[in-house]
């Protein structure tokens, strides 16, 4: 690991000051991914902002009858919130299958929206990786990519985005707050938080340098009864999703009212399956109405040379999760 200046902060205005006044600054919340990347020489910060002691640790109920959920909160304490569990059980469920106890009791809400990807080509420096040195090429495109996107890539970059929480935000809705070095903030659509790699792969997010993500505030519940979160990985602890699906129904009269599907492990992004949520808004909660809404939403897949058999597993999964959580009730 590289020398680096340390320096704590004690409110959200000292940290994105901070950032702005030091060159190649990072935040580390738990420090969970940005340890590791640094330990591997992928991450070179010439600056580390503490932000995990903030007071950004609260979970509050919104106008709107959602839930605000605090930046710097651990995944564990998120994911056990009695309101959290009670209104966003999908939300629950997916952030308890991923990683460890140890690591969820680390990890905070806004460094889970940031974590980076684990394709090895990234982690390995002696290999070609624009997403870690633009402009030396993608080594997977052409190379071992069984586990690498079938959406939304581009030839600069076929990596996905690895994060469980992220899914099931996709899925249920979401919005992030963000302070802005100038000491305003503003708020991000969650689905437009996360970008394609298109031609610049180094860049996660829309985030602008120094912004900190301070709040995740939820869309009003609406899953709570019928969800569930399929994650389909090489064993079962401490792994990576090859492929997984967060699904929600709202059931009203025997009829689907309302749908939210994202899937991970496919794409640069959490990757929203809107056309098959609109597919599924009034038709009846049936295996065939799930099969043509997984046909759907796996038209548009894109496999490399080695992660064709995403495709099958896709639309079995979308299929299967669909149908428990029609089964589940919260």
């Amino acid at each position: 690991m590289r020398p680096f200046n340390f320096i704590p902060s004690a409110t959200v205005a000292d940290a994105v000051s901070a950032s702005t006044a030091n060159p190649e600054p990072r935040y580390l919340g738990g420090g969970t991914n940005l340890i590791d990347l640094m330990k591997e020489d992928v991450e070179r910060p010439d600056t580390v902002i503490e932000v995990a002691s903030l007071d950004r640790k609260e979970i509050q109920r919104t106008p709107s009858g959602g839930l605000l959920l605090g930046g710097m909160l651990n995944n564990t304490d998120t994911a056990n919130h009695p309101d959290v569990r009670k209104d966003y059980p999908l939300l629950t469920m997916t952030m308890l299958s991923a990683a460890t106890e140890q690591i969820r009791n680390m990890a905070t809400n806004g460094g889970n929206l940031l974590q980076r990807t684990r394709c090895p080509y990234f982690y390995e420096t002696s290999m070609p990786c624009n997403k870690r040195e633009p402009g030396t090429g993608c080594g997977a495109l052409n190379g071992m990519n069984a586990l690498h996107a079938i959406f939304g890539w581009s030839e600069a970059c076929v990596a996905v985005h690895p994060s469980d929480m992220c899914v099931a935000l996709a899925a249920i809705g979401a919005t992030v707050e963000v302070a802005k070095p100038d000491g305003t903030s503003r708020r991000i659509p969650f689905t437009d938080l996360h970008r394609l790699p298109g031609d610049e792969p180094q860049r996660d997010t829309i985030l602008e340098p120094g912004e900190l993500i301070v709040g995740i505030e939820l869309d009003a519940p609406k899953y709570a009864d019928h969800y569930y979160y399929l994650k389909i990985r090489e064993r079962s602890s401490y792994a990576f999703a090859l492929l997984s699906v967060a699904a929600g129904l709202q059931v009203e009269n025997g009829r689907i009212a309302s749908a939210g599907l994202a899937m991970g492990g496919v794409a640069h992004k959490p990757w929203k399956l809107t056309a098959a949520e609109d597919y599924l808004r009034g038709k009846a909660p049936e295996t065939g109405n799930f099969e043509a809404a997984a046909a759907i939403a796996m038209q548009d897949a894109r496999p490399l040379a080695e992660n064709e058999y995403k495709i099958e597993m896709g639309q079995r999964a979308i299929v299967r999760a669909l149908e428990q959580a029609y089964a589940r009730k919260a």
